[in-house]
């Protein structure tokens, strides 16, 4: 099927993602990756959490990592433009029949919880607590320079349905992937913020987050970060890349933490603030849809993700399947 037109008033006005929760099982080795390896600067932590940020971000964090028993995700964050778009989010949701209720989160002003018709958590909020500047502050720069969080893809066990919900709210489509076959969307990028995706949707057993990306200055930082991550014990987890996609046009790299959420770096994607910009269609069966050059995505990459909390996935009924690493 057709993707939808954009919707271009939507209820309320979702600014960008801005944060994820990641439970981890050891607070410790996954301080050393995300601090030490990567570079994501710490501005708050004690014995259970630790808050952190890329070095051009001005909120208070863009993850946190919390000690928790299990691997899995608690929340996916969105910043909207004021506070009546919050009022308005929460009209939206509760008319649809979800849940909804008001939430004290710290370093963060009023947030709504929530959750999509799959229940991927999701939190919206205006104001969080806004930090000195850090990035003219070279010195600081580590691992692979992160600058800011940049998108986060999901599986879906229907991508047809969960681009028409995020197109309700206002994302609008990039580029997608159709199975000739059936005339489903495969997979879909879709942004708020006026680059290739906020989020992303990929067909499989979902929901899970498939991925967090973080924006890095230039491929070099990539390169640098394998050099680092395969002479530190972390070859390992070394997932797959670098290459570039096709879909984006992005130079990128697939790394996995200690407890397997996996992170993107990402780089060199193109704007796409035009409200008339039309979507980028490519064939499931198209080689240089995932990757333009590099190897095919391993099975893993296909396979494995970070589940929600209390969110049970369910397979896809779209049976189709891309390129394949043997």
């Amino acid at each position: 099927m057709p993707v939808p037109a954009s919707n271009l008033y939507p209820p309320f006005n979702i600014v960008r993602l801005s944060h994820v929760e990641y439970c981890v099982t050891d607070l410790a080795a996954s301080r050393a990756f995300y601090v030490d390896t990567l570079g994501l600067q710490v501005t708050d932590e004690d014995d259970t959490r630790i808050y952190l940020r890329a070095m051009e971000e001005r909120g208070h964090h863009c993850i946190t990592l919390v000690k928790a028993d299990k691997p899995e995700v608690s929340v996916l964050g969105l910043k909207v433009f004021d506070e009546p778009d919050l009022d308005k989010a929460q009209a939206f949701f509760a008319g649809r029949g979800l849940p909804t209720e008001w939430v004290d989160r710290p370093f963060m002003g009023r947030t709504l919880r929530t959750r999509d018709p799959w229940g991927i958590p999701l939190e919206f909020y205006v104001q969080m607590d806004r930090l000195p500047p850090i990035h003219q502050q070279y010195k600081l720069y580590n691992g692979v320079k992160p600058l800011r969080i940049d998108h986060f893809n999901m599986f879906s066990s229907d991508v047809d349905a969960s681009v028409a919900f995020y197109n309700d709210i206002g994302f609008r489509v990039t580029e997608y992937t159709e199975d000739d076959e059936s005339g489903k969307i495969w997979a879909a990028w879709m942004h708020r913020k006026g680059g290739v995706h906020d989020v992303a949707f990929t067909n499989g057993l979902g929901p899970r987050l498939h991925h967090t990306a973080f924006w890095v200055p230039t491929p070099l930082n990539i390169i640098d970060l394998l050099d680092l991550m395969s002479t530190t014990g972390y070859l390992g987890n070394i997932e797959r890349g670098p290459g570039r996609h096709g879909i984006s046009n992005a130079f990128f790299l697939y790394v996995l933490d200690p407890d397997g959420h996996r992170i993107e770096i990402y780089c060199s994607d193109y704007q796409t603030v035009d409200p008339d910009l039309e979507p980028i269609r490519w064939a499931l069966d198209d080689p240089q849809r995932q990757t333009l050059w590099g190897a095919p995505a391993p099975r893993s990459w296909f396979e494995n993700g970070s589940t929600f909390a209390d969110v049970e996935p369910i397979p896809s009924q779209l049976t189709a399947q891309p390129i394949i690493a043997p």
